[in-house]
């Protein structure tokens, strides 16, 4: 598996509108065959930060999930949320591995 963490800081007044477009995409998202989960989280003592999970089979399955025209929506509606830019941590799983 392949893992990205997107860590958001959105504007305070933009919080809500971040969230629905963040399930929106989040819900397009896990249609993908190459997507395996897709979580959006909020932290609890700064609801202005979120964490997108996403847990994608290969890496080249993050990459087509750039090209999908509800990414393209999401990354266009939610740009001007942003209190400062996003940035992504990639990880692959340890345990459990594909051989179980």
């Amino acid at each position: 598996m392949f893992i990205v963490h997107v860590f958001v800081h959105v504007r305070e007044e933009a919080v809500e509108a971040f969230k629905a477009a963040s399930i929106e995409n989040a819900r397009n998202s896990l249609q993908e065959p190459g997507v395996a989960r897709f979580d959006v989280i909020q932290q609890l003592d700064d609801p202005t930060r979120f964490v997108l999970v996403e847990v994608y089979r290969t890496e080249a399955d993050a990459g087509k999930h750039k090209e999908t025209a509800h990414y393209k929506k999401w990354r266009d509606t939610v740009a001007d949320m942003m209190a400062e830019p996003r940035h992504s941590v990639k990880y692959r799983n340890v345990f459990p591995d594909e051989s179980g």
